[in-house]
């Protein structure tokens, strides 16, 4: 897959990405994990809105416009990574606003694994 059609899956993740947040903020289905984009929300769904789809576009341009650099390149990857992990997160909490618990205990202990895996060592 060229850095063009990465670039503009990111994007359209993050717009997928943005949509759905909002739907499961409103349904009183999440929360927003990110503080800065809480405040956002505080002043509207536009304003939330607007600034997720703007920074989520710069990000896609200027992965694609420095996608020759190894560090763009293997970003790019390891961000569209990030986003398909937030859309398991994503279809979790519809199964849980459709009322289907078993999808939620399942996230809620794969999210759980990185703490136990540490625990081992401290």
């Amino acid at each position: 897959m060229g850095s063009l059609s990465k670039s503009c899956l990111l994007f359209a993740l993050n717009l997928i990405d943005a949509q759905l947040t909002l739907v499961w903020i409103r349904l009183n289905v999440a929360t927003e994990g990110n503080a800065l984009m809480a405040r956002l929300l505080e002043h509207g769904n536009l304003a939330f809105f607007s600034a997720k789809v703007l920074v989520g576009g710069i990000a896609a341009y200027i992965l694609y416009r420095f996608a020759h650099q190894p560090l763009a390149k293997h970003g790019l990857t390891a961000v569209l990574g990030v986003y398909l992990v937030l859309m398991v997160v994503h279809a979790a909490a519809g199964c849980s606003a459709l009322g289907w618990q078993t999808p939620a205990h399942v996230l809620a202990y794969v999210e759980n694994l990185p703490h136990a895996f540490l625990s081992l060592f401290i």
